[in-house]
């Protein structure tokens, strides 16, 4: 089977969540033996070693506004001349647009797979709609509703808004597509309204950890959170930690904060440590002795929340923060409310990891696995047909 594989960052150093998951499905099907063309764009300034035959960098992109300098303001009009979403026209090009033309004009591809919302508008430049699948990570238009309902001007909220009707438009209306994969039942739920409940599967994602611990090891905080801190969700996740959560905790409790962003912590708070950017995000939380996961919006599955279960820790999360994720290990507690959030990291931070939350981690990690390679090969079967 031939899969052509339509995405918008290629997986590189400077991952993200989405970039993981996709590479999930992309190994997931090379792994049941299929042929992959991935078609994507490299972060600018990120090194990306490939085999040219199995993955076709258009060109290098900027990937968040604030990086982005004068592209920006280039994004924002190409995304009214074209009446594209914003964060569509990012990704727009007449090198992807000719690149995709000219794949299928030289292959009979079996299926194509379109990844990310931000990607549907290449739907029009494929004739048969039949080969379609999309992987919906999220419901992006839910998630700029949000932000509009949070904006504080009115240019912000107008920008939002806008954002949100034309991605709804495009994630509303997929003529012929043959299935759509999403993360969570939710999302499920939302895009069976328009695909069709037999045309619509949800896949359990897996951890980025290809090596579960085996055992305890010797932990160097009490409590660690880990993110990007530059994304809105992340932002306001660290805000309400610290303004609502904090207040409620013991000053003696050593916190760790890692991932890129957050250099204004440095020294503002007595018991709190940024240690930036890690080498081993997986290490950094099992040397935690609870993660803490204090997510409030955004919308798919939160890769990290995965991650942070598979190293063995404890971990408080939010509701929004374990998303699409059924049936934990007994090492997840769940608190909603500044206080118990507080209560439940100081109840876990007492306890000691055993040997046997290590070993339901795994157990825990390699049942999701499996169901997810199944569910892929279950996916691509009905496609064939």
């Amino acid at each position: 089977m031939k899969v052509l594989f339509l995405t918008t960052i290629l997986l590189s150093k400077n991952c993200n969540g989405g970039e993981v998951a996709s590479q999930w499905f992309i190994d997931a099907i090379r792994g049941l033996g299929h042929q992959v063309t991935v078609v994507g764009y490299l972060r600018k300034g990120d090194a990306f070693k490939h085999n040219p035959q199995e993955v076709l960098v258009v060109d290098e992109r900027y990937t968040e506004t604030r990086k982005s300098k004068f592209h920006t303001m280039l994004w924002m009009g190409y995304s009214f001349l074209k009446n594209l979403p914003y964060s569509s026209a990012k990704y727009y090009s007449a090198a992807y647009i000719s690149l995709v033309k000219k794949l299928l004009n030289q292959e009979d591809y079996n299926c194509i797979i379109i990844n990310h919302a931000q990607m549907l508008w290449i739907e029009k430049f494929i004739p048969d709609k039949s080969k379609l699948i999309n992987i919906a990570q999220n419901i992006e238009n839910e998630i700029y509703e949000d932000h509009a309902k949070k904006a504080k001007n009115l240019i912000s909220r107008f920008i939002y808004q806008r954002e949100a009707s034309l991605i709804r438009a495009q994630e509303e209306s997929l003529p012929g597509i043959q299935q759509v994969w999403t993360l969570t039942e939710h999302d499920n739920k939302y895009f069976s309204q328009f695909s069709g409940a037999n045309r619509t599967k949800t896949f359990g994602i897996v951890a980025t950890a290809t090596n579960v611990k085996e055992k305890t090891v010797n932990k160097s905080c009490d409590i660690g959170l880990l993110g990007s801190w530059s994304w809105q969700a992340n932002i306001e996740a660290l805000e309400w930690f610290l303004e609502a959560v904090y207040p409620h905790l013991p000053t003696n409790l050593s916190i760790h904060i890692a991932g890129k962003g957050a250099d204004w912590l440095d020294g503002k708070y007595p018991n709190i440590i940024y240690c930036g950017v890690v080498p081993d995000a997986q290490e950094f939380m099992a040397h935690s002795r609870v993660v803490a996961i204090p997510t409030l919006s955004g919308g798919g599955i939160q890769i990290k929340t995965l991650d942070a279960i598979t190293s063995g820790s404890f971990i408080v999360a939010t509701t929004v923060g374990l998303r699409g994720i059924s049936q934990p290990p007994s090492t997840v507690k769940i608190a909603d409310n500044p206080e118990e959030f507080a209560s439940s990291l100081v109840s876990a931070v007492a306890l000691s990891s055993t040997q046997k939350s290590f070993d339901e981690a795994k157990n825990w990690y390699q049942q999701r696995r499996d169901q997810f390679h199944n569910d892929v090969a279950d996916a691509l079967n009905r496609a064939k047909s």
